[in-house]
């Protein structure tokens, strides 16, 4: 009977937690969703991915660029990075822009700030670039040249694995707020557009809140002390929790956004800064995404893109310590608890910010749920081509 009655605990504290920090991000998701969906309209991917083709600082500028303005889903920017590869993308390019698809993105930047705070928010985005850089100099000193030739030849059978974790076809997203007829409205496109990301993020969202409340709930204080090395010399220290940061990120199975609530965890928990944001870059390793590598581009260069990806992620996140020490940034005193250890319902800010938001949801569900909206001008424009479509035949 007490062992059924913890577990019943151990559920109901999970599920309330997650609950209560959905809540409390809500408006953050909502907004950074919509933003995003706007630049994906408004800004022509594939005239800047034709860049791609050096390893240059203008093109891993674009790359970068693009990446921040794209869509946070891991999955997604693992499809539209294979498809500019394959089109002759230089590699370096290719991993800049899929880092920044989900760690430059605003709707992360927006959580990270509610979990965890300014510092985090900082060290992400100084963090991101150290790490391009890392991943730059590992590629052009190890990278060999038969490797990228087999990796663009490989076959394209399967290429929907990645599609299969969400039951969205990803390498449809890439192209989706451009393909849609011209005559139909802005809006209408954004709405599309996010409703698109919408559906492929939120079982990433949910189980990342799931899983942090779990662990909040059934993992002692203990044994993540015991794990992160607490008591370890500091350079020590440093490299383990690291290293360790992104192995629980492979584990962990949760990408993107959705590792956020974990991140805040494991530091209440006594990771080191340094680790959380190993641990929060390492969402492009997960073992899932590993495996849609390998369909991608084959064996061999899935495993060299794959320990490039992993090596920059711990040495950013030690360079990103030792600087952000260096310059008296480190959070500092006792941990704070997890977010999820301490929110509630009430009534505040959050409340209206998160009412604010369901209009705006409600907004784009109609623009994207409505009949076709024709922008301006364009009313004669479609007459003109039906009437020359009936014509042919």
């Amino acid at each position: 009977m007490c062992y059924n009655q913890q577990m019943f605990n151990a559920v109901f504290h999970t599920f309330y937690a997650a609950g209560l920090m959905l809540w409390e991000t809500f408006w953050a998701l909502v907004l950074g969703f919509a933003v995003s969906a706007g630049l994906q309209v408004l800004v022509r991917r594939e005239s800047i991915m034709q860049h791609f083709g050096h390893a240059d600082l203008r093109s891993v500028g674009l790359a970068t660029f693009l990446g921040a303005v794209s869509s946070s889903c891991s999955y997604a920017a693992a499809a539209a990075a294979k498809t500019a590869f394959k089109k002759g993308a230089h590699l370096v390019p290719t991993l800049a822009f899929m880092f920044a698809a989900t760690n430059l993105v605003l709707e992360l930047g927006c959580v990270l700030w509610i979990l965890m705070g300014w510092h985090f928010v900082l060290a992400e985005v100084v963090g991101a670039f150290v790490l391009i850089g890392i991943m730059w100099v590992l590629v052009a000193l190890t990278l060999p040249r038969a490797l990228i030739e087999q990796a663009r030849n490989h076959g394209d059978e399967d290429e929907g694995g990645g599609c299969c974790h969400h039951g969205h076809d990803h390498s449809h997203h890439e192209g989706h707020d451009h393909d849609a007829p011209e005559a139909t409205s802005t809006g209408k496109r954004i709405a599309g557009a996010f409703f698109m990301d919408v559906g492929m993020m939120w079982k990433e969202i949910l189980i990342g809140f799931l899983i942090a409340g779990l662990l909040m709930a059934v993992v002692p204080q203990d044994w993540w002390k015991v794990l992160f090395l607490n008591n370890a010399p500091g350079p020590i220290r440093l490299i383990e929790n690291a290293f360790v940061g992104v192995l629980i990120a492979v584990a962990s199975f949760v990408c993107s956004v959705g590792n956020l609530p974990l991140a805040a965890l494991l530091w209440s928990s006594g990771i080191s800064f340094g680790g959380v944001i190993a641990f929060i870059y390492a969402d492009l390793v997960i073992i899932p995404l590993l495996l849609i590598y390998r369909k991608y581009y084959g064996v061999k260069a899935a495993a060299y893109i794959s320990v490039i990806l992993a090596l920059s992620m711990v040495l950013s996140g030690i360079v990103v310590d030792l600087l952000f020490t260096v310059f008296g940034l480190v959070p500092q005193g006792a941990r704070p608890p997890s977010p999820m250890m301490e929110t509630t319902f009430q009534w505040n800010y959050t409340t209206w910010l998160d009412l604010v938001a369901l209009g705006v949801l409600a907004w784009l569900a109609y623009l994207h749920f409505s009949k076709n909206i024709v922008a301006p001008g364009h009313h004669h424009e479609e007459e003109a081509a039906h009437a020359q479509h009936h014509g042919t035949h």
